[in-house]
């Protein structure tokens, strides 16, 4: 089911599936991308309770192995919904017999989308209703639109940073890093950065990362308190993902213990966790 939210300046539609974001509309124009089966499936999952691939799609978590598949199952679960108002709706997740069959843990998610003017927020809250620790991972996926040519876009970040990818081979991080070339902050685009795989970035000083059309600023994303930052896209797809995340894929040489596991959250019993993204449309 596709919920629809709206305000004076923008219109974004989610599916009930994955709480995904689907639309998001500002002049009758959808700056998020429309599937095409050629290039890839989706619009904007939501990465939980794992980001990116386990090594052999498995963890051990208290000597027991699980199988749990690439970026988690949430983006494939029917989500309940509040409609708060006609600019905010609230999706709810919580754990069932199929998803502690992956994994064992007892766990409220939020997601809210809320309409502020030019910008949508989405916010990621999670309840640890679980008597242990829970480990998790959660990020975003959003596909921006990409019109014309390619190589006349550019991410405007606004802070000064060293630009160093983490490589990935087939989908588990390999230990080797480049520097991504940079003017003033700013990547230019081109297909040939994401022939191997995503840019990751695992220590970013910025917070904000702007997408331009040569000198048009198209929008903005801000990321506050999210410590990884993946970029992506397939090879002549009309599509740049923007990817914050509290999580990573793991490293091949990964023992396989999920409280090991690189990049991992550990929630208390009884605790809270909240992250907020903010796209803003500046055109």
């Amino acid at each position: 089911m596709n919920i629809t939210i709206s305000n004076s300046q923008l219109t974004a539609t989610i599916n009930t599936l994955g709480a995904e974001l689907i639309s998001l509309v500002k002049n009758n124009k959808n700056y998020i991308w429309q599937v095409d089966e050629m290039y890839w499936n989706k619009t904007s999952p939501i990465l939980f309770p794992i980001v990116g691939r386990l090594k052999n799609d498995s963890y051990t978590f208290n000597a027991k192995t699980y199988q749990l598949p690439r970026h988690g199952f949430a983006r494939n679960l029917e989500f309940s919904f509040d409609k708060k108002s006609d600019s905010q709706v609230i999706f709810e997740l919580n754990e069932t017999e199929e998803t502690k069959a992956m994994y064992p843990f007892t766990f409220k998610l939020l997601v809210a989308y809320t309409l502020i003017g030019n910008e949508l927020v989405m916010e990621y809250f999670l309840r640890n209703q679980s008597d242990e620790v829970l480990p998790f991972s959660i990020g975003a996926h959003p596909a921006f639109a990409i019109e014309g040519n390619f190589e006349n876009y550019s991410l405007q970040f606004n802070k000064k940073d060293l630009f160093e990818t983490h490589h990935l081979e087939n989908e588990s991080f390999n230990g080797k890093t480049t520097l991504v070339d940079t003017i003033n902050n700013s990547i230019a685009l081109n297909y040939a950065l994401f022939e191997k795989d995503a840019l990751v970035f695992k220590q970013l000083n910025s917070n904000e990362v702007t997408l331009k059309n040569k000198d048009k600023t198209i929008l903005k994303v801000n990321y506050d308190h999210f410590p990884y930052l993946g970029i992506w896209t397939k090879q002549n797809a009309p599509f740049l993902c923007i990817e914050p995340w509290c999580g990573l894929a793991d490293d091949i040489n990964h023992n396989g213990n999920l409280e090991e596991k690189e990049g991992m959250n550990h929630l208390p019993a009884g605790e809270d966790f909240l992250r907020a993204i903010r796209i803003e449309i500046l055109e």
